[in-house]
């Protein structure tokens, strides 16, 4: 657009005037006083005018270019009577041509002065490559206005860097304000539960009662009036509310500060309340709301309540659950659960038992209770099972050239010729697809059952037919004990069965010190009537010396973080177990001033990750960030294509995020 011959015109001047300067500088240093300052004097003078006629030749100049351009010739009638604003720019956007439309929007600047990200901040140069043709579309923000600029770079033959783009400005300022106002004003489900309910009642005085289930229903009521919810209470202890969009940011920015409030309410009970929030966004139908936000319910349960967890149609969201759960006193679900199974194993041609990859004995344990079960009922069961540790393999070694058990343990491979649509699948000690030995077993059968107490996870089992899921439960073996009890008034175990329920609940209890509650002894009492012998037990556990020695390299290459966290990196030696890491993990916290530690075991490629807390840290939601889980006190995590000590700095990064997240 501009003239380059009078642009070199007015260069050439402005080197005039500097050689007339240079002059009247030699001639004041010769002593000609009166011709040096004549000299410098018509210097200021010229480059004066020079500037000026400048200005004004550049103005006249443009407003000349502006009248030849928007009456061009007839070629160009269409695209100035275009009722869109349109301009012409080259590879570096440089302005080469605009319509009236496009003028109108700049009334005071001189657009042919201008590139035109002089003119729009946010217009993404690499838009106006030909690589980037037919249709780019991009949002252009001016003061108050939003254009949406769609952009058109025909291929030109030759020289790339000479192509030009079109580009059509619509003003979607008015739909833009619609659309940012039709999402704050969108609805979406809440339901809100309250935890353990008759346990919370039941822990009250009874004149305290009214007073609790009236301070409870008073903070869900403020939390939903305050952000203009409507509110339902469907159950003594259910609520449906629902909450237009715009109010969602402030919950989360807030970390949903209604448990809090909850958690506050004293009215002589003795067990904290709580509530569980699921929330469904972002579906095509209000149904389709409800359905996330039920999954979301489900969710927030079986991680153990006292939190918020949010589902749209991609993922699940989680905040709060800093706290540790509550057992339930009642077995009524053990009861019914032990009803239904019997039913499922009892019209199913065959049954095989599943646990989570690289098994222990919590796992193998609550398979030989199930295997009472079926024996019950006369269906034959199988484990699949190819990899487990030295405990397992301690308690299968007691197996050998023992009638009972022959081909009770099989492979994957001979699983998959085992498992049809008449075949019961019986997942115990977890409920993750991912963590499965080969979750392909799944897709032969429609029948699965899930029994389980670690917190949920989004990747859980699709459509089971049953579900045990206790995330208070101090393991899978105490579940199976108690659906043992409920299966036949004469029930009687093996001796060896016995034991190794009784196995798998001592380990993860770390010997009844860890998560462990009255139900808990109540199984153990149970099977120690069915002649579980306690040094027998404590002999599967035992370890050889060097398994000892290891376990303290482990202790001693201890870090301490934060003052009270201990990770320590195992050393590389293929002996390391991950039962020994987990030993590990427990022996730190013996450490005084230690309230949590960490144990890092590499395996070929991959990083298992032991996690332990003494419950003021949460170590299954640090862990959990890794892909891992767990419980408040114990967890794990497995990384897949990385270093021990690679995977500590991330583990680092994880426990001072949780740290940022819990900070008041």
């Amino acid at each position: 657009m501009n003239n380059k011959k009078t642009e070199k015109f007015y260069i050439a001047n402005e080197l005039y005037v500097l050689a007339f300067v240079v002059l009247g500088i030699l001639m004041l240093m010769s002593n000609h006083y009166w011709l040096g300052i004549i000299q410098l004097v018509l210097s200021v003078v010229i480059f004066s005018l020079n500037l000026m006629f400048k200005h004004s030749s550049k103005k006249k100049i443009n407003t000349m270019i502006e009248k030849v351009t928007l009456s061009a010739n007839n070629n160009n009638d269409s695209l100035l009577s275009f009722p869109l604003p349109i301009v012409l720019l080259d590879s570096t956007g440089a302005i080469l041509w605009y319509n009236t439309q496009f003028r109108d929007i700049f009334p005071d600047k001189s657009i042919s002065e201008c590139e035109i990200q002089d003119l729009f901040d946010d217009f993404n140069l690499s838009l106006l490559s030909a690589e980037n043709n037919n249709g780019s579309v991009c949002e252009l923000k001016l003061d108050n206005k939003i254009y949406k600029a769609i952009c058109n770079t025909p291929q030109l033959a030759g020289d790339t860097d000479k192509a030009i783009t079109l580009v059509y400005l619509d003003d979607v300022t008015e739909i833009s304000e619609l659309r940012k106002k039709y999402i704050a004003e969108k609805v979406f489900s809440c339901f809100v539960t309250v935890d353990n309910y008759d346990e919370l009642m039941d822990s009250t005085p009874s004149s305290s009662v009214p007073q609790l289930q009236a301070e409870v229903y008073k903070v869900i009521n403020d939390w939903a009036v305050e952000n203009n919810g409507t509110l339902l209470k469907y159950e003594k202890d259910k609520y449906f509310i629902t909450f237009e969009y715009k109010y969602l940011e402030s919950f989360i920015k807030n970390k949903f500060d209604v448990l809090a409030k909850i958690r506050e309410i004293n009215a002589n009970n003795t067990i904290p309340a709580s509530i569980s929030i699921g929330i469904g966004l972002n579906g095509a139908t209000l149904p389709e709301n409800d359905y996330f936000a039920r999954n979301a319910l489900n969710m927030a349960l079986g991680r153990g309540g006292d939190q918020a967890v949010i589902k749209d149609n991609e993922q699940f969201r989680f905040y709060g659950s800093a706290n540790k759960e509550h057992e339930k006193s009642t077995r009524v679900k053990a009861r019914v659960v032990s009803f239904a199974l019997s039913g499922l194993i009892n019209n199913a041609e065959n049954v095989v038992v599943m646990t989570h990859k690289n098994a222990d004995i919590d796992g193998v344990g609550a398979a030989f209770g199930l295997l009472r079960i079926c024996r019950i009922h006369n269906t034959p069961m199988t484990i699949a099972m190819e990899t487990y540790d030295k405990t397992v393999a301690n308690v299968l070694s007691k197996l050998e050239n023992t009638e009972d058990y022959n081909g009770l343990v099989i492979s994957n491979e001979a699983a998959k010729d085992k498992i049809t649509q008449s075949t019961l699948v019986i997942l115990v000690d977890t409920h993750k697809v991912s963590l499965l030995e080969d979750p392909s077993l799944l897709d032969n059968t429609k029948q699965v059952v899930v029994i389980d107490h670690h917190r949920r996870n989004a990747d859980f089992v699709e459509h089971p037919a049953l579900v045990y899921h206790e995330p208070y439960a101090s393991s899978a073996c105490e579940m199976v004990t108690e659906i043992l009890q409920y299966t036949s008034n004469k029930m009687s175990l093996t001796k060896f069965e016995a034991e190794a329920l009784y196995s798998g609940i001592v380990v993860d209890t770390k010997n009844f010190t860890f998560k462990t509650g009255v139900r808990t002894f109540e199984a153990a009492s149970f099977l120690r009537k069915q002649g579980v012998d306690t040094i027998a037990v404590k002999t599967v556990f035992q370890q050889d010396l060097q398994t000892y020695i290891k376990r303290s390299e482990i202790i001693k290459n201890a870090e301490i973080i934060r003052n009270n966290i201990a990770i320590s990196i195992a050393p590389n030696n293929s002996d390391i177990t991950h039962t020994v890491m987990a030993q590990a993990a427990d022996e730190l916290l013996n450490i005084k001033g230690i309230i949590a530690s960490f144990v890092i075991l590499q395996t070929g490629n991959n990083v298992s990750i032991s996690g332990r807390s003494l419950g003021e840290i949460n170590v299954q939601v640090i862990l959990e960030k890794l892909g891992g889980g767990g419980h408040l006190t114990i967890a794990g995590a497995q990384l897949e294509n990385t270093s021990s000590s690679d995977a500590k700095d991330v583990l680092i990064e994880a426990v001072d995020n949780y740290y940022i997240e819990n900070a008041n």
